[in-house]
Protein backbone atom coordinates (compact mmCIF):
# COMPACT_ATOMS: atom_id res chain seq x y z
CA UNK A 1 0.00 0.00 0.00
CA UNK A 2 1.40 3.28 -1.20
CA UNK A 3 0.15 6.69 -0.69
CA UNK A 4 0.47 9.55 -3.58
CA UNK A 5 -0.56 12.78 -3.70
CA UNK A 6 -1.04 16.02 -6.64
CA UNK A 7 -3.04 19.32 -7.39
CA UNK A 8 -5.74 19.95 -9.62
CA UNK A 9 -6.20 23.46 -10.27
CA UNK A 10 -7.51 25.68 -13.21
CA UNK A 11 -8.07 21.87 -14.88
CA UNK A 12 -4.88 20.95 -14.90
CA UNK A 13 -2.80 18.25 -13.01
CA UNK A 14 0.11 19.26 -11.11
CA UNK A 15 2.47 16.56 -9.92
CA UNK A 16 6.12 15.53 -9.09
CA UNK A 17 7.86 12.81 -9.99
CA UNK A 18 6.99 10.65 -7.26
CA UNK A 19 3.44 10.61 -8.14
CA UNK A 20 3.91 9.64 -11.47
CA UNK A 21 1.43 6.70 -10.97
CA UNK A 22 -1.60 8.74 -10.51
CA UNK A 23 -0.49 10.84 -13.60
CA UNK A 24 1.35 12.27 -15.80
CA UNK A 25 2.40 15.54 -16.51
CA UNK A 26 0.26 17.44 -19.17
CA UNK A 27 -2.90 15.61 -18.48
CA UNK A 28 -6.02 17.42 -18.24
CA UNK A 29 -8.88 17.21 -15.97
CA UNK A 30 -12.22 18.11 -17.05
CA UNK A 31 -12.71 20.43 -13.63
CA UNK A 32 -13.32 24.33 -13.40
CA UNK A 33 -13.79 24.04 -9.74
CA UNK A 34 -10.88 24.36 -7.02
CA UNK A 35 -10.10 20.60 -5.59
CA UNK A 36 -6.58 18.86 -4.96
CA UNK A 37 -6.56 14.89 -5.14
CA UNK A 38 -4.84 12.59 -3.12
CA UNK A 39 -4.47 8.64 -3.79
CA UNK A 40 -5.46 7.54 0.07
CA UNK A 41 -4.64 3.58 -0.65
CA UNK A 42 -4.03 1.36 -3.65
CA UNK A 43 -3.53 -2.47 -4.36
CA UNK A 44 -6.96 -3.47 -2.93
CA UNK A 45 -8.18 -6.28 -3.88
CA UNK A 46 -11.24 -4.55 -6.67
CA UNK A 47 -13.00 -2.80 -3.98
CA UNK A 48 -17.08 -2.48 -5.19
CA UNK A 49 -18.82 -0.72 -2.24
CA UNK A 50 -17.23 2.33 0.22
CA UNK A 51 -20.22 2.93 3.39
CA UNK A 52 -19.22 5.51 5.72
CA UNK A 53 -19.26 4.04 9.34
CA UNK A 54 -20.48 6.01 12.19
CA UNK A 55 -16.81 4.68 13.81
CA UNK A 56 -15.64 7.19 10.91
CA UNK A 57 -14.05 4.46 8.95
CA UNK A 58 -15.06 3.88 5.39
CA UNK A 59 -16.23 0.18 4.61
CA UNK A 60 -15.81 -1.84 1.84
CA UNK A 61 -15.94 -4.33 0.05
CA UNK A 62 -13.62 -6.66 -2.25
CA UNK A 63 -15.17 -8.21 -5.16
CA UNK A 64 -12.15 -10.19 -6.20
CA UNK A 65 -10.47 -9.97 -2.39
CA UNK A 66 -14.01 -11.80 -1.22
CA UNK A 67 -13.61 -9.48 1.98
CA UNK A 68 -15.56 -7.03 3.78
CA UNK A 69 -12.45 -4.45 5.33
CA UNK A 70 -12.29 -1.05 6.41
CA UNK A 71 -10.21 2.15 5.41
CA UNK A 72 -8.81 4.63 7.49
CA UNK A 73 -9.56 7.92 5.66
CA UNK A 74 -6.38 9.30 7.58
CA UNK A 75 -3.94 7.13 6.76
CA UNK A 76 -5.27 4.20 4.37
CA UNK A 77 -4.35 1.84 6.95
CA UNK A 78 -7.24 -1.38 5.47
CA UNK A 79 -8.31 -3.89 8.09
CA UNK A 80 -10.08 -6.92 6.90
CA UNK A 81 -12.79 -7.72 9.05
CA UNK A 82 -14.46 -10.89 7.10
CA UNK A 83 -13.57 -12.61 4.35
CA UNK A 84 -16.35 -14.99 2.55
CA UNK A 85 -15.05 -18.43 1.73
CA UNK A 86 -17.56 -19.80 -0.01
CA UNK A 87 -17.92 -17.07 -2.42
CA UNK A 88 -16.79 -16.87 -5.75
CA UNK A 89 -14.92 -14.13 -7.20
CA UNK A 90 -13.56 -13.66 -11.52
CA UNK A 91 -13.24 -10.76 -13.31
CA UNK A 92 -15.37 -8.63 -13.83
CA UNK A 93 -18.87 -9.24 -12.29
CA UNK A 94 -18.10 -12.19 -9.77
CA UNK A 95 -17.48 -11.98 -6.00
CA UNK A 96 -18.71 -10.21 -3.42
CA UNK A 97 -20.65 -7.23 -4.56
CA UNK A 98 -23.01 -4.59 -2.26
CA UNK A 99 -22.86 -3.68 1.65
CA UNK A 100 -25.44 -1.79 3.94
CA UNK A 101 -25.62 -0.89 7.12
CA UNK A 102 -28.88 -2.07 9.16
CA UNK A 103 -30.25 1.45 9.89
CA UNK A 104 -29.22 0.68 13.57
CA UNK A 105 -26.02 -0.26 12.75
CA UNK A 106 -23.05 1.30 15.89
CA UNK A 107 -26.03 3.51 17.25
CA UNK A 108 -25.91 1.69 20.43
CA UNK A 109 -29.64 1.30 20.18
CA UNK A 110 -29.51 -2.33 18.63
CA UNK A 111 -27.79 -5.55 16.92
CA UNK A 112 -24.65 -3.86 14.79
CA UNK A 113 -26.37 -6.21 11.60
CA UNK A 114 -24.99 -5.68 8.15
CA UNK A 115 -25.82 -7.04 4.92
CA UNK A 116 -24.02 -7.91 1.96
CA UNK A 117 -23.90 -10.21 -1.39
CA UNK A 118 -21.69 -12.24 -3.04
CA UNK A 119 -22.04 -14.79 -5.63
CA UNK A 120 -20.97 -18.44 -5.60
CA UNK A 121 -21.00 -21.47 -7.65
CA UNK A 122 -22.84 -24.84 -6.85
CA UNK A 123 -21.71 -27.61 -9.71
CA UNK A 124 -22.28 -25.78 -13.17
CA UNK A 125 -24.71 -23.70 -11.57
CA UNK A 126 -23.96 -19.92 -10.32
CA UNK A 127 -25.84 -18.51 -7.60
CA UNK A 128 -25.75 -14.87 -5.42
CA UNK A 129 -26.83 -15.06 -1.82
CA UNK A 130 -27.87 -12.02 0.68
CA UNK A 131 -26.41 -12.47 4.10
CA UNK A 132 -26.32 -10.76 7.21
CA UNK A 133 -23.58 -10.58 9.81
CA UNK A 134 -22.93 -8.66 13.06
CA UNK A 135 -20.44 -6.72 13.84
CA UNK A 136 -18.52 -6.58 17.40
CA UNK A 137 -16.86 -3.07 17.85
CA UNK A 138 -14.90 -4.36 20.89
CA UNK A 139 -13.00 -7.10 18.99
CA UNK A 140 -13.62 -5.27 15.51
CA UNK A 141 -14.38 -8.33 14.20
CA UNK A 142 -17.54 -9.28 11.80
CA UNK A 143 -19.15 -12.99 12.51
CA UNK A 144 -22.64 -15.24 12.22
CA UNK A 145 -22.90 -14.95 9.01
CA UNK A 146 -26.61 -16.10 8.03
CA UNK A 147 -28.62 -16.21 5.23
CA UNK A 148 -31.46 -14.23 4.56
CA UNK A 149 -32.16 -15.11 0.95
CA UNK A 150 -30.40 -17.59 -1.23
CA UNK A 151 -30.23 -19.10 -4.75
CA UNK A 152 -30.76 -15.67 -6.51
CA UNK A 153 -29.73 -16.20 -10.18
CA UNK A 154 -26.30 -15.35 -11.03
CA UNK A 155 -23.75 -15.12 -13.89
CA UNK A 156 -19.77 -14.05 -14.95
CA UNK A 157 -21.83 -11.41 -16.66
CA UNK A 158 -23.99 -9.04 -15.33
CA UNK A 159 -24.81 -9.52 -12.06
CA UNK A 160 -25.55 -5.96 -11.20
CA UNK A 161 -25.54 -7.09 -7.23
CA UNK A 162 -25.90 -3.49 -5.25
CA UNK A 163 -27.67 -3.26 -1.99
CA UNK A 164 -29.44 -0.52 -0.17
CA UNK A 165 -31.38 -0.16 3.04
CA UNK A 166 -34.49 2.08 2.10
CA UNK A 167 -35.93 4.89 4.31
CA UNK A 168 -39.19 2.05 4.46
CA UNK A 169 -36.74 0.06 6.19
CA UNK A 170 -36.65 -2.98 3.37
CA UNK A 171 -33.79 -4.21 1.77
CA UNK A 172 -33.25 -3.54 -2.12
CA UNK A 173 -31.30 -5.26 -4.36
CA UNK A 174 -30.05 -5.02 -7.99
CA UNK A 175 -30.11 -8.21 -10.26
CA UNK A 176 -28.94 -7.45 -14.08
CA UNK A 177 -29.58 -9.74 -16.77
CA UNK A 178 -26.96 -11.98 -16.57
CA UNK A 179 -25.34 -10.95 -19.75
CA UNK A 180 -27.99 -13.07 -21.96
CA UNK A 181 -27.97 -12.45 -25.96
CA UNK A 182 -24.97 -11.59 -26.14
CA UNK A 183 -20.81 -13.05 -26.16
CA UNK A 184 -21.09 -16.43 -24.90
CA UNK A 185 -24.44 -16.20 -23.42
CA UNK A 186 -25.82 -15.49 -27.17
CA UNK A 187 -27.85 -18.78 -27.23
CA UNK A 188 -29.70 -17.68 -24.06
CA UNK A 189 -33.19 -15.59 -23.52
CA UNK A 190 -32.78 -12.24 -21.32
CA UNK A 191 -35.50 -12.60 -18.57
CA UNK A 192 -35.95 -9.03 -17.83
CA UNK A 193 -39.54 -9.08 -19.32
CA UNK A 194 -40.36 -12.34 -17.75
CA UNK A 195 -42.04 -12.42 -13.96
CA UNK A 196 -42.30 -15.28 -11.68
CA UNK A 197 -45.59 -17.70 -11.15
CA UNK A 198 -47.67 -17.96 -7.79
CA UNK A 199 -45.86 -21.35 -8.18
CA UNK A 200 -42.17 -20.20 -8.43
CA UNK A 201 -42.73 -18.03 -5.26
CA UNK A 202 -44.27 -20.89 -3.07
CA UNK A 203 -41.14 -23.01 -4.34
CA UNK A 204 -38.56 -20.29 -3.97
CA UNK A 205 -37.89 -20.39 -7.52
CA UNK A 206 -35.87 -17.64 -8.52
CA UNK A 207 -35.09 -17.98 -11.76
CA UNK A 208 -36.93 -15.29 -13.74
CA UNK A 209 -35.31 -12.93 -11.18
CA UNK A 210 -32.78 -11.54 -13.74
CA UNK A 211 -32.91 -7.97 -14.95
CA UNK A 212 -35.00 -7.11 -11.74
CA UNK A 213 -34.77 -4.54 -8.93
CA UNK A 214 -36.19 -6.63 -5.87
CA UNK A 215 -37.39 -5.29 -2.58
CA UNK A 216 -37.05 -7.72 0.28
CA UNK A 217 -37.38 -7.54 4.45
CA UNK A 218 -34.83 -8.07 6.36
CA UNK A 219 -35.44 -11.75 6.91
CA UNK A 220 -35.40 -12.01 2.94
CA UNK A 221 -39.03 -12.24 3.14
CA UNK A 222 -41.37 -10.83 0.01
CA UNK A 223 -43.12 -7.12 1.84
CA UNK A 224 -46.94 -7.41 1.93
CA UNK A 225 -47.08 -4.35 0.30
CA UNK A 226 -45.20 -5.54 -3.03
CA UNK A 227 -46.10 -4.51 -6.35
CA UNK A 228 -48.79 -7.05 -7.87
CA UNK A 229 -47.28 -8.26 -11.19
CA UNK A 230 -49.48 -10.47 -13.71
CA UNK A 231 -51.38 -11.24 -10.69
CA UNK A 232 -48.34 -12.46 -8.27
CA UNK A 233 -46.80 -10.46 -5.73
CA UNK A 234 -43.17 -11.66 -5.37
CA UNK A 235 -39.75 -9.88 -4.34
CA UNK A 236 -39.71 -8.08 -7.72
CA UNK A 237 -40.42 -4.01 -7.44
CA UNK A 238 -39.22 -3.24 -10.73
CA UNK A 239 -38.10 -4.74 -13.60
CA UNK A 240 -37.04 -4.43 -17.41
CA UNK A 241 -33.57 -3.90 -16.57
CA UNK A 242 -30.07 -4.39 -18.38
CA UNK A 243 -27.49 -4.07 -15.45
CA UNK A 244 -28.01 -1.91 -12.67
CA UNK A 245 -25.17 -0.98 -10.99
CA UNK A 246 -26.15 2.09 -9.07
CA UNK A 247 -28.82 2.85 -6.26
CA UNK A 248 -29.02 5.86 -4.17
CA UNK A 249 -31.98 7.43 -2.04
CA UNK A 250 -32.82 10.94 -2.34
CA UNK A 251 -35.42 10.98 0.60
CA UNK A 252 -37.96 8.25 -0.03
CA UNK A 253 -37.22 8.33 -4.20
CA UNK A 254 -34.89 5.43 -5.34
CA UNK A 255 -32.44 6.52 -8.55
CA UNK A 256 -30.56 3.77 -10.16
CA UNK A 257 -27.94 3.74 -13.34
CA UNK A 258 -28.20 1.27 -15.67
CA UNK A 259 -25.54 0.65 -18.30
CA UNK A 260 -26.91 -0.30 -21.81
CA UNK A 261 -25.73 -2.04 -24.86
CA UNK A 262 -24.21 -0.18 -27.76
CA UNK A 263 -25.89 3.39 -26.85
CA UNK A 264 -28.10 4.34 -24.05
CA UNK A 265 -27.22 4.03 -20.51
CA UNK A 266 -29.57 5.44 -18.44
CA UNK A 267 -30.71 7.17 -15.16
CA UNK A 268 -33.82 6.11 -13.76
CA UNK A 269 -36.24 7.20 -11.38
CA UNK A 270 -37.51 3.68 -9.51
CA UNK A 271 -40.93 3.00 -9.38
CA UNK A 272 -43.33 0.62 -7.80
CA UNK A 273 -44.26 -2.04 -10.53
CA UNK A 274 -42.25 0.03 -13.28
CA UNK A 275 -41.65 -1.61 -16.61
CA UNK A 276 -38.06 0.14 -17.71
CA UNK A 277 -38.52 -1.74 -21.02
CA UNK A 278 -35.45 -3.97 -21.33
CA UNK A 279 -34.51 -5.68 -23.97
CA UNK A 280 -37.47 -4.14 -26.01
CA UNK A 281 -36.24 -0.58 -25.06
CA UNK A 282 -33.16 0.72 -24.71
CA UNK A 283 -33.34 4.56 -23.37
CA UNK A 284 -36.52 6.42 -24.67
CA UNK A 285 -38.84 4.70 -26.47
CA UNK A 286 -37.96 6.33 -29.94
CA UNK A 287 -36.30 3.87 -32.37
CA UNK A 288 -33.25 5.76 -32.37
CA UNK A 289 -30.04 3.60 -33.30
CA UNK A 290 -31.56 0.35 -31.24
CA UNK A 291 -33.90 -2.30 -32.37
CA UNK A 292 -33.91 -5.43 -30.28
CA UNK A 293 -32.30 -8.56 -32.09
CA UNK A 294 -33.34 -12.12 -30.46
CA UNK A 295 -29.92 -13.46 -30.88
CA UNK A 296 -31.56 -16.59 -28.82
CA UNK A 297 -34.04 -17.09 -31.10
CA UNK A 298 -31.68 -17.10 -34.12
CA UNK A 299 -29.93 -20.43 -36.39
CA UNK A 300 -26.41 -21.56 -34.41
CA UNK A 301 -24.65 -20.40 -37.19
CA UNK A 302 -25.71 -16.69 -36.99
CA UNK A 303 -25.38 -16.86 -33.03
CA UNK A 304 -21.49 -17.73 -33.92
CA UNK A 305 -21.33 -14.45 -36.13
CA UNK A 306 -22.44 -12.33 -33.18
CA UNK A 307 -21.88 -8.36 -33.78
CA UNK A 308 -23.78 -6.44 -31.18
CA UNK A 309 -24.78 -3.66 -33.99
CA UNK A 310 -24.55 -6.08 -37.42
CA UNK A 311 -27.62 -7.80 -36.92
CA UNK A 312 -28.11 -10.21 -40.24
CA UNK A 313 -31.33 -11.35 -41.54
CA UNK A 314 -32.67 -14.45 -40.07
CA UNK A 315 -32.10 -12.69 -36.47
CA UNK A 316 -36.11 -11.75 -35.29
CA UNK A 317 -35.51 -8.02 -34.67
CA UNK A 318 -38.57 -5.51 -33.15
CA UNK A 319 -37.95 -2.02 -32.82
CA UNK A 320 -38.85 0.11 -29.58
CA UNK A 321 -42.06 1.52 -31.33
CA UNK A 322 -43.49 -1.92 -31.23
CA UNK A 323 -43.18 -2.51 -27.56
CA UNK A 324 -46.43 -1.78 -25.42
CA UNK A 325 -46.90 -1.68 -21.73
CA UNK A 326 -48.80 0.58 -19.31
CA UNK A 327 -46.14 0.65 -17.26
CA UNK A 328 -43.59 1.95 -19.04
CA UNK A 329 -41.05 4.10 -17.76
CA UNK A 330 -38.90 5.93 -19.62
CA UNK A 331 -35.56 7.26 -18.31
CA UNK A 332 -35.00 10.55 -16.58
CA UNK A 333 -31.88 10.71 -18.86
CA UNK A 334 -29.34 9.14 -21.24
CA UNK A 335 -25.86 8.58 -22.21
CA UNK A 336 -26.34 8.89 -25.23
CA UNK A 337 -28.77 8.87 -27.23
CA UNK A 338 -27.47 8.84 -31.26
CA UNK A 339 -29.27 8.74 -34.50
CA UNK A 340 -30.32 6.40 -36.84
CA UNK A 341 -26.82 5.44 -39.08
CA UNK A 342 -24.85 6.04 -36.31
CA UNK A 343 -21.03 4.67 -37.19
CA UNK A 344 -20.06 2.30 -34.28
CA UNK A 345 -16.90 1.42 -35.68
CA UNK A 346 -14.82 3.80 -34.99
CA UNK A 347 -11.01 3.19 -36.53
CA UNK A 348 -9.51 5.14 -33.12
CA UNK A 349 -10.64 2.40 -30.90
CA UNK A 350 -9.77 -0.43 -33.21
CA UNK A 351 -10.33 -4.09 -32.03
CA UNK A 352 -11.83 -2.18 -28.56
CA UNK A 353 -14.47 -0.33 -30.71
CA UNK A 354 -16.54 -1.14 -27.63
CA UNK A 355 -14.68 1.74 -25.90
CA UNK A 356 -15.92 4.35 -28.58
CA UNK A 357 -19.88 3.47 -28.56
CA UNK A 358 -21.68 6.18 -27.11
CA UNK A 359 -21.94 4.58 -23.30
CA UNK A 360 -20.13 5.38 -20.61
CA UNK A 361 -21.04 2.28 -18.31
CA UNK A 362 -21.92 3.76 -15.24
CA UNK A 363 -21.37 1.87 -12.21
CA UNK A 364 -22.90 3.36 -9.38
CA UNK A 365 -24.86 6.63 -7.87
CA UNK A 366 -24.88 9.08 -5.02
CA UNK A 367 -26.30 12.23 -3.91
CA UNK A 368 -24.83 15.16 -3.27
CA UNK A 369 -26.81 17.21 -0.62
CA UNK A 370 -28.59 20.33 -0.89
CA UNK A 371 -26.78 21.70 1.41
CA UNK A 372 -23.45 20.42 0.64
CA UNK A 373 -20.15 22.80 0.90
CA UNK A 374 -19.82 23.22 -3.05
CA UNK A 375 -22.35 25.50 -3.99
CA UNK A 376 -22.12 24.36 -7.37
CA UNK A 377 -23.19 20.30 -6.20
CA UNK A 378 -25.97 20.67 -4.52
CA UNK A 379 -28.49 18.81 -4.86
CA UNK A 380 -27.08 16.69 -7.21
CA UNK A 381 -26.48 13.34 -8.66
CA UNK A 382 -22.87 11.91 -8.62
CA UNK A 383 -22.75 8.80 -11.49
CA UNK A 384 -19.12 7.15 -11.35
CA UNK A 385 -18.62 5.37 -15.27
CA UNK A 386 -16.24 2.92 -15.59
CA UNK A 387 -15.30 3.08 -19.47
CA UNK A 388 -14.43 7.01 -19.60
CA UNK A 389 -12.84 7.24 -15.50
CA UNK A 390 -14.92 10.35 -15.23
CA UNK A 391 -17.64 11.34 -12.52
CA UNK A 392 -21.15 12.55 -14.43
CA UNK A 393 -22.93 15.24 -11.97
CA UNK A 394 -26.33 15.85 -12.81
CA UNK A 395 -28.96 18.37 -11.13
CA UNK A 396 -32.10 17.96 -9.42
CA UNK A 397 -35.19 20.37 -9.20
CA UNK A 398 -35.89 21.67 -6.22
CA UNK A 399 -37.89 18.99 -4.94
CA UNK A 400 -35.35 16.22 -5.64
CA UNK A 401 -37.43 14.45 -8.14
CA UNK A 402 -36.66 14.98 -11.42
CA UNK A 403 -33.06 15.52 -13.81
CA UNK A 404 -32.99 19.24 -14.30
CA UNK A 405 -30.42 20.22 -17.33
CA UNK A 406 -27.89 18.77 -18.86
CA UNK A 407 -24.73 16.49 -17.21
CA UNK A 408 -21.27 18.07 -16.20
CA UNK A 409 -18.04 15.79 -16.03
CA UNK A 410 -15.17 15.71 -13.53
CA UNK A 411 -12.17 14.23 -12.21
CA UNK A 412 -11.16 12.17 -15.72
CA UNK A 413 -8.08 10.21 -15.25
CA UNK A 414 -6.84 6.86 -16.88
CA UNK A 415 -8.93 4.64 -14.36
CA UNK A 416 -12.26 2.63 -14.32
CA UNK A 417 -14.09 4.74 -11.38
CA UNK A 418 -16.28 2.17 -9.53
CA UNK A 419 -17.84 3.52 -6.67
CA UNK A 420 -18.12 7.05 -4.97
CA UNK A 421 -18.76 8.19 -1.59
CA UNK A 422 -18.75 11.93 0.18
CA UNK A 423 -17.80 12.49 3.51
CA UNK A 424 -19.84 13.73 6.17
CA UNK A 425 -18.40 17.23 5.73
CA UNK A 426 -18.87 17.14 2.30
CA UNK A 427 -16.04 18.33 1.07
CA UNK A 428 -14.47 15.37 0.00
CA UNK A 429 -15.32 13.38 -2.38
CA UNK A 430 -14.01 9.22 -2.34
CA UNK A 431 -13.52 7.05 -5.55
CA UNK A 432 -12.83 3.64 -5.45
CA UNK A 433 -10.91 2.24 -8.74
CA UNK A 434 -11.22 -1.11 -10.64
CA UNK A 435 -7.65 -2.92 -10.63
CA UNK A 436 -8.14 -4.21 -14.18
CA UNK A 437 -10.26 -3.26 -17.69
CA UNK A 438 -10.51 -1.37 -20.42
CA UNK A 439 -11.10 2.56 -20.64
CA UNK A 440 -10.82 5.84 -22.74
CA UNK A 441 -8.35 7.59 -21.75
CA UNK A 442 -7.06 11.53 -20.76
CA UNK A 443 -5.94 11.26 -24.50
CA UNK A 444 -9.15 10.33 -26.06
CA UNK A 445 -7.64 6.67 -27.23
CA UNK A 446 -7.93 3.54 -25.62
CA UNK A 447 -6.45 2.32 -22.24
CA UNK A 448 -5.59 -0.84 -21.38
CA UNK A 449 -3.62 -0.60 -18.17
CA UNK A 450 -5.06 1.21 -15.47
CA UNK A 451 -2.86 4.02 -13.59
CA UNK A 452 -4.67 3.35 -10.31
CA UNK A 453 -5.10 -0.28 -9.61
CA UNK A 454 -7.47 -0.68 -6.85
CA UNK A 455 -7.19 2.41 -5.22
CA UNK A 456 -9.72 5.03 -3.24
CA UNK A 457 -8.91 8.66 -4.92
CA UNK A 458 -9.75 11.33 -2.80
CA UNK A 459 -11.08 14.95 -4.33
CA UNK A 460 -10.97 17.63 -1.85
CA UNK A 461 -12.81 20.83 -1.98
CA UNK A 462 -10.38 24.07 -1.38
CA UNK A 463 -12.68 26.61 -2.08
CA UNK A 464 -14.79 28.79 -0.18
Amino acid sequence: MKKNALALAMGFISLTASQATFAKAGDIVNIAEPFKATVLVDGLESPWEMLWGKDNQIWITERQGKNIATIDPKTGKRTILYTFENAFAEPPHQGVLGLTFDPEFLSGKGDNFLYTAYTYNEGDNKFARIVRLSYDPKTNKLADESIIIDKLPASNDHNSGRLRFGPDGKLYYTIGDMGYNQGTHVAKEILSQHLPTAEQVANKDYSLYPGKVLRLNVDGSIPEDNPELNGVKSHVYAYGFRNTQGLAFVGDRLFATEQGPSTDDELNLIEKGGNYGWPNVAGYKDNSAYVYANWSKAPKELQAKFDSNVIPKGVPVTQESEFTAENFKAPQKTFFTVPNGYNFSDSNCGELAFLCWPTVAPSSVVYYPKDGKIKEWQNSLLITTLKNGAIYRVKLDGDAKQVQGDFSKHFKTNNRYRNALISPDTSKIYVATDAVGYGMGTDNKPNTEMQNKGAIIVFEYTGK
